[in-house]
């Protein structure tokens, strides 16, 4: 039993070392430099192991995705449990969402637009996943009156999501971030609740 523990804590270091490199590699150099052989190297181990944690570099790049999504809903959980209004929680929400993705380009990449199979609303929607749209949908219903939360919920995280996109391919003035968030703000909460 205590040789079957650490073989299965050397297995989980080993997993967590190849996800941990491939995030670093991705950020450092961008998602074509993390291949099986860079990783190997990366690592010190061959090949063939990390073929026993991941079947390819589509798994890896989605347990970086999963990661991403899970360090996100900690920070969008903190944005929101330091607000003392509705409005202030959206807006710290925000705020925090975009500096994420701005600070990690690359795990961006692989939560939405890289090369994973990550679904939401689906039966087999990885926890961290939901953890992270359960975190806007939170500050979110505070607001929503009438509307329909979780549809409420997508439109404000489609927005997020257009600001990061639209901001990271240069297409929106960088001197009106802080504008354009007060103002995403203001059409969700008109009399700040």
């Amino acid at each position: 039993m205590v040789t079957e523990d650490r073989r299965a804590r050397e297995r989980a270091a080993r997993h967590r070392l190849i996800v941990d490199t491939a995030r670093q590699l991705a950020e450092a150099e961008g998602w074509d430099a993390v291949t099986t052989r860079r990783l190997s190297t990366e690592i010190e181990y061959s090949q063939p192991v990390l073929y026993k944690h991941f079947s390819g570099m589509d798994q890896v790049a989605a347990a970086v995705a999963i990661d991403g999504f899970g360090e996100l809903a900690r920070l969008l959980r903190t944005a929101r449990n330091d607000a003392k209004t509705p409005s202030d929680a959206l807006t710290r929400m925000a705020r925090a969402y975009l500096d994420f993705a701005r600070d990690n380009p690359a795990v961006y990449d692989a939560m939405f637009t890289g090369r994973t199979a990550l679904r939401f609303a689906e039966e087999d929607t990885p926890p961290e996943l939901v953890a992270a749209f359960t975190e806007l949908r939170q500050t979110v219903s505070a607001v929503a009156n009438e509307a329909d939360a979780d549809t409420l919920t997508e439109v404000f995280w489609a927005a997020l999501h257009g600001l990061t996109t639209l901001g990271r391919g240069g297409r929106l003035r960088p001197e009106y971030d802080r504008e354009r968030v007060d103002l995403l703000i203001a059409r969700f909460c008109p009399a700040d609740g």
